[in-house]
């Protein structure tokens, strides 16, 4: 199975499928979508206004990752449902911890 997210120099770049307002902060697993393309499914509580689904995405995937929010950034996608984002720190451990999370291991 392919994964979501890549090592890049200085950390992991993450494509995520975000359902804002899904009711709960949670990620939901991995899924391919009809293109092709393989992405993390995250939910937050929060609405797409005003950049709060995003910071909340930010938010769940640091906890997720174990690592403070201000190492994930929103790359692209700001106001799409498909995001990529870069969670700075060493690849392979910010793999590990999102496989952990997305119900992989």
């Amino acid at each position: 199975m392919s994964r979501p997210w890549t090592a890049v120099p200085g950390g992991l770049s993450v494509t995520v499928r975000l359902t804002p307002r899904g009711g709960r902060d949670a990620i939901d697993g991995i899924e391919q979508r009809d293109d092709g393309q393989w992405v993390l499914k995250a939910r937050v509580r929060a609405a797409a206004t005003e950049g709060e689904a995003n910071a909340a995405l930010m938010t769940l995937l640091a906890h997720a990752a174990s690592v403070p929010p201000r190492d994930v950034a929103l790359v692209s996608g700001a106001t799409a449902r498909i995001k990529r984002l870069i969670i700075a720190g060493h690849g392979p451990t910010l793999a590990a911890a999102l496989e952990k999370n997305a119900g992989l291991r």
